[in-house]
């Protein structure tokens, strides 16, 4: 039997031809013209988050404003079904928010002021208790010592009481920035129907007019949803919070539950927070150290209960977000605004998946299975 060459085909009738070389060029995988468009997109969106640091003291109580309006805006239609003027509607709706913020900063702030008095005190009382932690970090020290590593941890200093101007003109917007807030507020509220009705006609095609009611009618029904299911389940964890405080002896059970209340808004960071607050709380407030940590712990149960069973339970389905772009929601709004940035992350990524569903098409090819 003979073998053909390497270079030899067998054809049709049996007989070997030799391999025609082939000098067809593959089209390359991103073309020249893909290669641009990224490009261009990506220094736009640049551009975009440049505008938004730079012009935070504008475009964040803005953002806010039209955030919290469209979660109030289902609050304002019912008060217009039951023959409330839109606008003193809008009025009223501010009002009783504002007096509910009121009433909890005035909860938190209370005992805040007292303590702030007391802050060299309150730190000397700190320092004492942590004098248990001295033995450990001492064998730390002789065991790096013997291995030939470094001088060890240094020791535990309390932080100086300068970091409290500082955080309070952070965290506190200035009056103009709460101006702005709250009247763009009041006129988004009272003229939404309004802005719906134009940002509809704004298109001349019945089928981009249709989409952009869906888009706005979803948007509209998801935050609200978002804003009392999140509200409820806040103020539960504020309730539980307070009671555990006040069964475990700490001071100011009302004004813990209400800054728990508060903080849980904020994903991720807030609990953690309140935790952190619970801890220097009870070390200060109780003699010993397991006593102080005892409201801390039930916290972190509690808090441990509430994200993984009770919010997936009632949320979950209707809002369901992905734990990565949740992290990543929060840790850029949070870089981008602030604390108010971080509020914010949750529907600003609510908002972006439903204009993902309604703009991107639905008919996108499918991987070939593994």
């Amino acid at each position: 039997m003979r073998v053909l060459p390497s270079d030899r085909l067998i054809s049709g009738n049996g007989e070997g031809e030799p391999l025609p070389e082939s000098h067809v060029e593959l089209p390359p995988v991103i073309r020249r013209t893909e290669f641009v468009a990224f490009a261009l997109a990506g220094l736009l969106l640049i551009a975009i988050v440049a505008v938004l640091y730079v012009g935070k003291a504008f475009f964040l109580p803005v953002v806010m404003a039209f955030v919290t309006g469209t979660m109030l805006s289902p609050a304002a239609t019912f008060l217009e079904r039951s023959k409330v003027p839109r606008s003193l509607g809008a009025v009223l709706i501010v009002v009783a928010v504002t007096a509910v913020v009121a009433f909890v900063v005035a909860l938190i702030a209370s005992p805040v002021m007292a303590w702030s008095t007391r802050l060299p005190e309150l730190g000397a009382q700190l320092r004492d208790k942590l004098h248990v932690f001295d033995r450990p970090l001492a064998l730390w020290r002789e065991m790096q010592a013997m291995l030939g590593g470094s001088e060890g941890l240094p020791s535990i200093h309390m932080p100086k009481v300068e970091w409290v101007q500082p955080t309070l003109e952070f965290l506190s917007p200035t009056f103009t920035e709460f101006l702005l807030f709250f009247v763009t507020l009041i006129l988004f509220i009272a003229s939404w129907r309004d802005l719906r009705r134009a940002m509809i006609m704004t298109f001349s095609d019945r089928d981009a007019r249709l989409r952009t009611l869906r888009i706005l009618n979803e948007i509209e029904v998801h935050l609200g949803n978002y804003l009392l299911t999140v509200t409820l389940i806040n103020v539960g964890v504020g309730v539980a919070t307070g009671l555990i405080c006040a069964l475990t002896g700490m001071p100011n059970p009302a004004g813990l539950g209400a800054l728990a209340a508060t903080l849980n808004f904020i994903p991720i960071i807030g609990p953690v927070a309140m935790f952190a607050v619970l801890v220097v709380v009870g070390l200060i407030a109780f003699p010993t150290i397991g006593g102080g940590l005892m409201a801390a712990l039930a916290f972190g149960g509690l808090t441990f209960l509430e994200g993984h069973f009770i919010t997936p339970t009632i949320i979950g389905r209707r809002l369901a977000l992905n734990a990565l772009a949740v992290l990543l929601a929060l840790a850029f709004w949070t870089w981008l605004w602030g604390p108010m940035g971080a509020f914010l992350s949750s529907p600003l990524l609510i908002v972006a998946l439903i204009l993902k569903d309604h703009l991107l098409p639905e008919n996108s090819p499918q991987l070939p299975q593994a």
